[in-house]
Protein backbone atom coordinates (compact mmCIF):
# COMPACT_ATOMS: atom_id res chain seq x y z
CA UNK A 1 0.00 0.00 0.00
CA UNK A 2 1.79 3.36 -0.75
CA UNK A 3 2.78 5.59 1.61
CA UNK A 4 0.89 9.35 1.28
CA UNK A 5 1.92 12.59 3.18
CA UNK A 6 -0.81 15.47 3.18
CA UNK A 7 0.63 18.51 1.48
CA UNK A 8 -1.87 21.00 3.60
CA UNK A 9 -3.71 23.60 2.39
CA UNK A 10 -4.64 25.02 0.54
CA UNK A 11 -2.77 22.36 -2.01
CA UNK A 12 -4.85 19.26 -1.07
CA UNK A 13 -7.86 20.83 -2.34
CA UNK A 14 -5.78 21.86 -6.16
CA UNK A 15 -4.94 18.15 -6.02
CA UNK A 16 -1.51 17.88 -5.09
CA UNK A 17 -0.36 14.79 -3.53
CA UNK A 18 2.81 13.29 -2.10
CA UNK A 19 3.52 9.63 -1.80
CA UNK A 20 6.03 7.01 -1.82
CA UNK A 21 4.80 4.71 -4.30
CA UNK A 22 4.89 0.25 -4.70
CA UNK A 23 7.00 -1.46 -6.25
CA UNK A 24 10.04 1.62 -5.96
CA UNK A 25 12.66 -0.40 -4.82
CA UNK A 26 14.98 -0.73 -7.29
CA UNK A 27 14.80 3.28 -7.68
CA UNK A 28 16.66 5.69 -5.88
CA UNK A 29 14.92 6.35 -2.75
CA UNK A 30 12.84 8.93 -3.54
CA UNK A 31 8.80 10.26 -2.93
CA UNK A 32 6.28 11.42 -5.59
CA UNK A 33 4.99 14.60 -5.86
CA UNK A 34 1.70 14.99 -7.90
CA UNK A 35 -0.57 16.92 -9.65
CA UNK A 36 -3.06 15.42 -12.23
CA UNK A 37 -1.27 13.50 -14.49
CA UNK A 38 2.20 15.09 -13.68
CA UNK A 39 4.68 13.56 -11.82
CA UNK A 40 7.64 15.25 -9.96
CA UNK A 41 10.16 12.45 -8.17
CA UNK A 42 12.12 14.23 -5.03
CA UNK A 43 15.28 11.66 -3.94
CA UNK A 44 15.51 11.16 -0.54
CA UNK A 45 19.37 11.35 -0.53
CA UNK A 46 19.72 14.27 -2.23
CA UNK A 47 16.80 16.16 -1.23
CA UNK A 48 16.23 17.68 -4.68
CA UNK A 49 14.19 16.91 -7.75
CA UNK A 50 15.19 13.62 -10.36
CA UNK A 51 13.97 14.50 -13.42
CA UNK A 52 13.67 17.89 -15.60
CA UNK A 53 10.49 17.03 -16.91
CA UNK A 54 8.17 18.54 -15.63
CA UNK A 55 10.12 21.05 -14.78
CA UNK A 56 10.83 21.22 -11.13
CA UNK A 57 9.53 24.99 -10.54
CA UNK A 58 6.34 23.97 -11.35
CA UNK A 59 6.10 22.75 -7.66
CA UNK A 60 4.97 25.55 -5.30
CA UNK A 61 8.29 26.29 -2.54
CA UNK A 62 5.62 25.26 0.00
CA UNK A 63 5.68 21.90 -1.20
CA UNK A 64 9.09 21.47 -0.89
CA UNK A 65 8.71 23.44 2.70
CA UNK A 66 6.49 20.23 3.04
CA UNK A 67 9.13 17.47 1.95
CA UNK A 68 11.93 18.98 4.04
CA UNK A 69 10.13 19.64 7.09
CA UNK A 70 8.84 15.85 7.20
CA UNK A 71 12.12 14.48 5.51
CA UNK A 72 12.45 12.49 8.51
CA UNK A 73 9.01 10.81 8.45
CA UNK A 74 9.13 9.92 4.54
CA UNK A 75 12.91 8.94 5.31
CA UNK A 76 11.11 6.28 7.71
CA UNK A 77 8.65 5.11 6.07
CA UNK A 78 10.77 4.39 2.94
CA UNK A 79 13.17 2.67 4.85
CA UNK A 80 10.37 0.40 6.57
CA UNK A 81 8.62 -0.22 2.97
CA UNK A 82 12.23 -0.94 1.28
CA UNK A 83 14.66 -2.30 4.14
CA UNK A 84 17.61 -3.45 1.18
CA UNK A 85 17.26 -0.49 -0.17
CA UNK A 86 17.58 2.15 2.59
CA UNK A 87 17.78 5.92 2.56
Amino acid sequence: MPYELNPGEPFKSQGWKIKIREKERAEPPHVHVLKGTKSWRWNLRTKEFMDTDPPEKEVPDEIVVKLNEEYDNLKQNWDNKYPHNKV
